[in-house]
């Protein structure tokens, strides 16, 4: 199509580039299913590792404060460097995880939804509509202090004040053994923005939200997040939710495991940072694939990035090296590039553009639907007639069906 005839942009979105498989999928995506249609406006930050390496990381934080300003980001999956992965690359350093800095810079909550699609049914029979993880990304024992004791240790928690001043509390005197402590943090900034956040996501997708920690039983960490978010919800949300018809619930974190193993889907469960972990894998296996799930960065002001829930994908990238076929799901990745051309109408009033996202969505889970699929899906596809379709393959016909 002649650029007059695609559909048009009038922000560019922030476009973040990755590495190995997910980095040749964000190429065909691009290629085969976005360019034909629409004449896309992207700031584009080539987030490989290898730029990485050759910036200090200074591209990430570039790409992390465009997102800020246009307000709309994409992300491909990138490499977070181990050992092996400095030796591989020749890095300078271990740099950090590229998601945990921007999560950081965007003050970002995390919010992971499974992906639907007929033929690829939950392992929870009850889950008919899709369950929202929102991971509070910051504190807790991913910024923890650990040390080991022996026996004899006495253990204090011990804040000193401004004025020079102590508080000290006790925690254990090791009288018959040796032992271990850990000091977990989190600060009212940051509940707070992790509570705006899972608010303005509810309200922006029209669903309930649940919250849900141990306050009973830490009655001083776990209750300030309880009472951040019921006083952020009263003062700034309630009337918000009422006129949408939508409902914010705060239960213990237990209980709102039986309530989500009993319940139909459709809401937002909004987790502490090690829950979420846990609970979005959980969410993630039960409802078939981390293949198939979207995941959407947003900030406590609305901004938002969108990517992958899964990794690089390093096993198929090297059988793709070796010219080998390879059969790797792409979906995860594509609905990262719909989310974000969906936000970005929508914000820019473009009814155009966030039409086109939807049924680029409709195409792929329609061509699941029809039995074509990468190897993931066909292992564990409930569908009694379905084909393999190589990476490429799947994504032509998903155009065939857009």
């Amino acid at each position: 199509m002649a650029n007059t005839q695609k559909i048009q942009m009038t922000t560019p979105l922030v476009e973040m580039d990755g590495d190995e498989m997910t980095r040749v999928i964000w190429r065909l995506v691009k290629d085969i299913l976005i360019h034909p249609y629409v004449d896309l406006k992207s700031e584009y930050y080539d987030l490989s590792i290898e730029k990485r390496d050759e910036t200090e990381d200074k591209l990430t934080v570039d790409s992390a404060n465009a997102a800020l300003k246009y307000g709309v980001a994409v992300k491909c999956a990138t490499i977070t460097p181990n050992a092996q992965r400095v030796t591989e690359f020749n890095l300078k350093k271990m740099w950090k995880s590229p998601n945990g800095t921007i999560r950081s810079i965007m003050d970002g909550t995390v919010f992971r939804a499974p992906i639907i699609a007929k033929g690829v049914e939950p392992l929870v029979p009850s889950w008919t509509k899709p369950i929202t993880i929102a991971r509070h990304a910051y504190g807790d024992v991913y910024s923890n202090t650990e040390l080991r004791a022996v026996k004899g240790d006495k253990a204090e928690l011990v804040i000193t004040h401004a004025d020079g001043t102590e508080t000290r509390s006790e925690i254990k005197t090791f009288t018959a053994t040796d032992g271990i402590i850990q000091g977990v943090h989190n600060t009212d900034q940051s509940i707070s923005g992790f509570a705006r956040a899972c608010f303005t996501y509810a309200l922006s997708t029209k669903q309930p939200l649940w919250f849900g920690t141990k306050d009973t039983i830490s009655k001083t960490y776990d209750h300030r997040f309880k009472d951040v978010f019921a006083d952020i919800f009263a003062a700034e949300y309630k009337d918000k939710f009422d006129s949408q018809g939508i409902t914010y619930d705060y239960t213990l974190i237990d209980d709102a495991v039986a309530r989500v193993m009993k319940s139909n889907g459709g809401f937002i469960w909004a987790c502490k940072n090690y829950d979420g972990d846990v609970m979005s894998d959980m969410v993630a296996t039960a409802y078939g694939s981390l293949g198939m799930m979207s995941s959407v960065l947003v900030s406590p002001d609305g901004k938002y990035e969108y990517e992958a829930a899964h990794g690089t994908v390093t096993r198929h990238y090297r059988k793709w090296q070796n010219g080998e076929e390879t059969s790797t799901n792409s979906i995860a990745t594509l609905f990262a590039w719909t989310g974000a051309l969906a936000k970005r109408g929508e914000l820019d009033n473009l009814p155009d553009l966030t039409a086109f996202a939807i049924k680029l969505e409709s195409a792929a889970l329609q061509t699941i639907a029809d039995g074509v699929m990468t190897g993931d899906l066909v292992s564990i596809s409930t569908l009694p007639t379905k084909r393999k379709a190589d990476t490429e393959t799947f994504l032509r016909e998903v155009a065939n069906h857009l």
